[in-house]
């Protein structure tokens, strides 16, 4: 699936990490001809589906990201995509590709992203997930099998983590395709 020339990017950690800042980062960064795979997009607000085992976002993430990579599009797939329900798909999805796939993973601790959830700019939603709906829903360390991932810290900047992922997956390398 895809080329020898498209990237299969993939982006997880827990809630406010930044994830979605990273892929947003990428895009700016990159241009056109690059696909955002968002899980909090396909599963909340296209399936508005909770988020549990066998859930259809699993397979509708997996679909959309080989659709646009089989049309030619580069595609990052974000999301906090726990390894226990969307590990497998993920693993099949990097396996199939036949062009450079790299995964991330941002670890940030618990507190720290208790503060970056505050600064969010949307106030309904921060009015609806609290500090106790976040360590519900946080995992620390909830990596990949098979060391698949590259560990980024806290530490670093939106800046630095976009710019390391756009070296390593040649992204930094490679002309956009203004459609």
């Amino acid at each position: 699936m895809g080329t020898q020339d498209t990237r299969l990017i993939v982006v997880r950690g827990n809630s406010a990490s930044g994830k979605s800042s990273v892929a947003a980062g990428l895009r700016e960064e990159f241009g056109r001809n690059l696909a955002i795979v968002g899980q909090d997009n396909l599963r909340r607000t296209v399936l508005r589906e909770h988020d549990r085992p066998g859930g259809a976002n699993i397979g509708l993430i997996d679909l959309t990201a080989r659709y646009a990579l089989d049309h030619g599009f580069h595609v990052v797939v974000e999301g906090i995509l726990y390894a226990d329900r969307y590990g497998t798909m993920l693993q099949d999805l990097v396996r199939a590709h036949r062009g450079v796939s790299r995964c991330y993973y941002l670890h940030v601790p618990y507190a720290e992203t208790v503060l970056r959830h505050a600064t969010k700019p949307d106030a309904e939603y921060l009015g609806h997930v609290t500090a106790d709906h976040l360590r519900d829903w946080y995992r620390e360390m909830d990596l990949l099998p098979e060391g698949m991932e590259t560990l980024i810290d806290a530490a670093s900047t939106l800046d630095d983590t976009v710019q390391q992922v756009l070296r390593e997956s040649g992204l930094d390398r490679v002309s956009p395709v203004d459609r």
